[in-house]
C-alpha cells in the first residue's frame, strides 16, 4: 500500500519544493493517458473537491473521433465537464521532467456516485467487493513491447509502413542485444524506479527491438495504475532516446506478439497467508484457488474484450505464437489460457495469459479479479483438467472467440458481464468496442489492394 499523506503534509512538502506546476491525468476506456498542467495555485484550490475535466474523453476513440453510438456523452449532451477526484495517494515526482508533481484522478457523476464509464473507478469498485469479502488482491502485470527508431515525419509519410526496430534479429534472453541499447535499459530500470513503478525484471524478448519487463507487484489499484504509468512512462523516456516504444498487440504477421499477463493472488485480510496456497494438497492449489479458476474460465468467453480490445488483439491470439486459444488451464505450462504457478506460500499466484499489452491494465485486472471472485461466490469446482502438453490442441472446453466483434457480442448479451461490472458499464464499453469493429470494417487495406486490386 502507497503511503497516504494528509493533504497539508502534501502540500507543505510541494511548497518547500518551491513547486511552480503539477501534471494530473485521468485514464480513457482505452487506457490512455489523458491530462493536463495546472499551476500550483490552482492545484491547492482543486485538491480537495476535485476539478472539472471535458467528459469527451468518454465520448471519442483512441485517435479522438466522437463515437456515434454512447449514451454517457455525446453531442447530445454537449460534452459537459465531469468531476474528476485527485487520488492523493497516487502522488509521484516525474524525474525526467525535473522531479514535475504528478497526480492520477478519477470521475464522479452529479450525484457524487462514481462515473460508470471511469475504468479506474470500475477497478477500485471490484477491489472493495474483494475486500468486503476478506480478501486483499494482489495483483502485477508484465508486458513486452517493440521499439522503433524515432522518425515521426517518416513514420507518417510512410503511412506506418516498415518502421525501423531497434536492433535487428530475434535474440530472446541476448545480454548482448541489451548492451547495444544499454543506456536505454538502463534508463527504464533506473528512472521507473524512482517514479515508483518498479520492476522486477527486463530483458530482451524473441523479436526485432522488442523488451520484456514485469512490475514488482502490489495490491491491485496501485498494480493498475503502476502498469499505466509504465506504458506512458515508456513510451516517453524512449522518446528521449530516439525511439518509439509500440505496445500493439501484434504489430507485424511474422514475428511474436505482445503479451500483458496479469500475475494475481488473494491474501488475508491481516496479509499475512496467501490464500491461494495450500501446502496439504499435492499441487498446493488451495481449494479457494480452484474456485477462483474456474469462475475465470466460467467468464472468459463473456469478458474477453477486457483483455483484448482492439482489432488488432486477435491477430495475437493464434495458436503456435505464445498467447491461448483454448479454454485451458494448468501448472506452469505457457501454452494455456491460465498458468498456474503454486510453488510457494510467498509467491503462489495465477497468470492470466489472454492479456495483450494492448490492454487497459484497470479492465483487466478488473476483468481477472471479479471473475475469480465470481467463482469463488459461486462456489464453482474445478471440473475442467489441466491440461498436458499443448494448450492448442485442447479444444475439448472451448475456443475464445475469433474477433473483436464476436467477442463483443458474447459480453453485451452476456447477464454474467452485467452482474460482473454493471449494466452501464457494460453498455458503454461493448458499445465503443462496436465503433472500433466498424471503423476498421470500411477500410479498404493494404491486403485488399494487392490481393484484388489487378487480378479479380
Amino acid at each position: 500500500m502507497r503511503q497516504i499523506q494528509s493533504l497539508d503534509e502534501l502540500l507543505r512538502q510541494l511548497t518547500d519544493q518551491n513547486t511552480e506546476k503539477v501534471k494530473l491525468a485521468i485514464v480513457d476506456v482505452d487506457g490512455i493517458l489523458r491530462g493536463k498542467m495546472v499551476s500550483f495555485e490552482k492545484f491547492k484550490s482543486i485538491a480537495e473537491k476535485g476539478f472539472g475535466f471535458c467528459d469527451v474523453v468518454f465520448g471519442w476513440d483512441a485517435n479522438d473521433i466522437a463515437y456515434d453510438n454512447a449514451k454517457i456523452t455525446g453531442w447530445h449532451t454537449g460534452y459537459p465537464d465531469a468531476n474528476a477526484v485527485i487520488d492523493l495517494s497516487s502522488f509521484r515526482q516525474v524525474p525526467w521532467e525535473n522531479g514535475l508533481p504528478f497526480f492520477l484522478a478519477d470521475f464522479r457523476d452529479p450525484k457524487g456516485k462514481d462515473l460508470p464509464a471511469c475504468p479506474r473507478s470500475l477497478l477500485k469498485k471490484v477491489d472493495k467487493q474483494a475486500r468486503d469479502a476478506g480478501y486483499i488482491p494482489f495483483f502485477s502485470q508484465e508486458f513486452e513491447w517493440f521499439n522503433f527508431v524515432d522518425n515521426n515525419d517518416e513514420l507518417y509519410a510512410n503511412k506506418f509502413r516498415d518502421p525501423k526496430p531497434m536492433t535487428n534479429g530475434m535474440f530472446g534472453y541476448s545480454i548482448l542485444r541489451a548492451s547495444q541499447k544499454s543506456d536505454f535499459f538502463h534508463d527504464l530500470f533506473d528512472s521507473l524506479k524512482k517514479f515508483d513503478v518498479p520492476l522486477e525484471g527486463i530483458h530482451t524478448e524473441t523479436g526485432p527491438g522488442v523488451y520484456e519487463a514485469a512490475i514488482l507487484y502490489s495490491e491491485i489499484l496501485e498494480a493498475a495504475d503502476r502498469a499505466v504509468l509504465f506504458k506512458s512512462g515508456v513510451k516517453e523516456i524512449a522518446h528521449r532516446h530516439g525511439l518509439i516504444a509500440s505496445f500493439m498487440a501484434k504489430w507485424n504477421e511474422n514475428l511474436p506478439g505482445c503479451s500483458g499477463h496479469v500475475h494475481q493472488s488473494l491474501w488475508s485480510a491481516d496479509g499475512q497467508q496467501n490464500l491461494f496456497y495450500d501446502k496439504k494438497s499435492k499441487t498446493n492449489m488451495s481449494p479457494l484457488l480452484e474456485s477462483y479458476i474456474a469462475g475465470q474460465l466460467h467468464c472468459l468467453p463473456y469478458i474477453l474484450p477486457m483483455y483484448a480490445p482492439t482489432i488488432n488483439s486477435y491477430k495475437r491470439l493464434v495458436e503456435g505464437a505464445w498467447a491461448p486459444t483454448t479454454l485451458t488451464w494448468a501448472i506452469d505450462n505457457r501454452t494455456t489460457a491460465l498458468r498456474v504457478l503454486p510453488a510457494g506460500a510467498s509467491s503462489a499466484r495465477l497468470e492470466t495469459r489472454v492479456v495483450g499489452s494492448d490492454s487497459n491494465p484497470y479492465l483487466a485486472m478488473a476483468g481477472c479479479l471479479a471473475s475469480g471472485l465470481y467463482g469463488i461466490k459461486n462456489k464453482l469446482k474445478l471440473k475442467t483438467a489441466a491440461t498436458i502438453g499443448n494448450g492448442y490442441a485442447d479444444k475439448k472446453n472451448g475456443l475464445l472467440p475469433k474477433n473483436l466483434w464476436d467477442a463483443t457480442q458474447a459480453m453485451k448479451t452476456s447477464s454474467i458481464a452485467a452482474a460482473l461490472f454493471g449494466k452501464d458499464f457494460v453498455e458503454h464499453f461493448t458499445a465503443t468496442r462496436e465503433w472500433e469493429w466498424r471503423q476498421f470494417a470500411k477500410v479498404v487495406t493494404d491486403w485488399e489492394l494487392k490481393r484484388y486490386f489487378e487480378i479479380i
